[in-house]
């Protein structure tokens, strides 16, 4: 006997209502009373209102192995589908750990798979909420090649789309691999963790005993390995991360990032900035005070703030455009270049390179941080990855030096001979070999020594070089410095810079790609 069509429209409801209900109410409690929203409320708030539409809800898993085809649930444990954030186009999943942990499985990477695939089609963001147990064990290998297969999409849509990923709970195993490939990396303090492996392994192979959380919890990996870019204090604090995050970034890298009005005035100047730097090059300063000083409304969404803290990245606004900000931190390490801040501020130009972000780079470094650790943990190569970046980022590139910029870091920091497209300085900028008492110390060392009075003698030498070279104007003199402007209208300058490179358009020789030092 046919099937009526309210037996069908019936069977549409129940399918709907069960994979609605996730894993239950009784996980869904457990997800809450760990601190946790469901996958579903977590989508809710980082789309707007209304906007979510759901694909693959009926998706169930096709194992019959260990009693699975008895525990059968339409969705298979991850929600997919695409809404609007801030009426722009983007694409979600939401992993639900209250079906199956949340593991993977071949039918729940499908999933993941083709929002991916529609996503470069139609060029929009895809935004990952990761919450699982890693990979569904029952179903073996199919597992395996499930991740595989979101690895592979995740790269080629590198520098294409979009791709951030908010870890919202466990997040162990191989399944840390797609998030690492994607551009920005959310935490959630106290509930999220990634490792490749966890502590009882450590503990059976290396016998060293460490919890979860310092293993691989938000403060470690926002602190100390650098995996995560931002961290907050619970799952609805991340999603407003991700979408204040989403509204500096193109949908794709054929468009331009989004232009908000702003009530700052383009050519507003800021008196405090004719003080905020000392004179003398030994005492340190808030860079970040000069940076607040000049966007728009001193908003500044730092990117890994505690993480390599002698460089500061991150996005902000001059005249309502999007820029990607660099600086260094005179007040860590009096802002030398190291390892980490080298590897930070690398991986931060490319991506801003990639979706057509300005950059616009602070400059005070002395120079790079010596010691045998940074000389064996390879430095050179490391700080080559900050120099590739800048060479071969096509944007818009903007360099205000407001103190010193010595040696090889003065080249590395955007400086016009790597392409850099307007140079200013402060007259407080020193653009020099190295610092005046080095300098010395090696150009007149043989006098300084046969002098009857060498401290004399020294000071002389010292403020003869400051006069020649610890300042902007020799740099000027020879055109590697565009302009030496006064402190307070540096807002005004960049504000007419980056409308001057609005339609900026540079090439790079035709090839496969770079060799970047890895």
């Amino acid at each position: 006997m046919a099937r009526t069509r309210e037996e069908l429209l019936q069977r549409l409801e129940d399918l709907n209502q069960r994979a609605l209900q996730g894993g239950g109410a009784d996980r869904i409690a457990r997800q809450h009373a760990a601190g946790k929203l469901t996958a579903r409320e977590r989508i809710d708030l980082l789309l707007d209102p209304g906007s979510f539409v759901e694909l693959d809800r009926l998706v169930a898993h096709h194992c019959h192995d260990f009693g699975m085809e008895q525990q059968k649930l339409p969705g298979d444990g991850v929600v997919t589908g695409y809404g609007a954030v801030d009426g722009r186009k983007v694409f979600v999943f939401a992993q639900d750990f209250t079906v199956f942990g949340g593991s993977l499985g071949a039918a729940y990477a499908s999933k993941i798979c083709k929002i991916m695939d529609l996503a470069m089609k139609v060029g929009a963001p895809v935004v990952g909420l990761n919450d699982s147990g890693g990979a569904r064990i029952q179903e073996g290998v199919e597992s395996l090649a499930g991740y595989a297969d979101i690895f592979l999409r995740n790269t080629l849509a590198s520098g294409v789309i979009p791709q951030l990923s908010a870890i919202m709970g466990p997040c162990a195993g191989g399944a840390v691999y797609s998030p690492a490939i994607t551009d920005l990396i959310f935490m959630v303090e106290n509930t999220s963790y990634m490792f490749i492996t966890g502590p009882e392994v450590i503990k059976a192979v290396t016998h060293e005993t460490v919890t979860k959380e310092e293993l691989g919890g938000a403060s470690t990996h926002a602190s100390r390995s650098g995996v995560a870019h931002f961290t907050a204090s619970d799952d609805r604090a991340c999603i407003a991360q991700l979408r204040e995050v989403l509204a500096y970034l193109p949908s794709n890298n054929t468009e331009d990032p989004p232009r908000k009005a702003s009530t700052d005035a383009a050519d507003r100047e800021s008196t405090a900035l004719d003080t905020l730097v000392p004179v003398e090059s030994n005492r340190p300063y808030d860079m970040k005070e000069v940076i607040a000083e000049i966007v728009d409304e001193g908003v500044f969404t730092e990117v890994a703030p505690m993480f390599a803290m002698n460089m500061v990245c991150g996005f902000a606004r001059i005249d309502g455009r999007p820029v990607g900000v660099v600086a260094n931190q005179p007040a860590v390490l009096a802002g030398c270049l190291d390892i980490n801040a080298s590897m930070k501020a690398a991986r931060f130009v490319r991506f801003c390179d990639c979706f057509n972000i300005p950059l616009v780079t602070f400059v005070d470094v002395p120079g790079f941080l010596p010691g045998t650790d940074q000389e064996y943990g390879g430095i050179i190569k490391h700080g080559a990855k900050l120099l590739f970046a800048y060479a071969e980022a096509t944007v818009a590139k903007i360099t205000v030096i407001t103190r010193k910029a010595y040696g090889g870091a003065y080249d590395v920091m955007a400086s016009k001979h790597i392409r850099a497209d307007l140079n200013l300085a402060w007259p407080t900028a020193e653009i020099a070999v190295m610092g005046s008492d080095g300098a010395v110390n090696i150009i007149h060392k043989g006098e300084i020594d046969k002098s009857a009075d060498p401290a004399a003698t020294r000071s002389r030498f010292v403020d003869q070089y400051q006069r020649t070279f610890a300042n902007p104007f020799k740099a000027a003199e020879l055109g590697f410095i565009d302009e030496v402007i006064h402190p307070r209208v540096t807002r005004q300058r960049l504000a007419r810079a980056l409308d001057l490179l609005k339609d900026k358009r540079e090439t790079l020789p035709q090839k496969k790609h770079g060799n970047i030092p890895l």
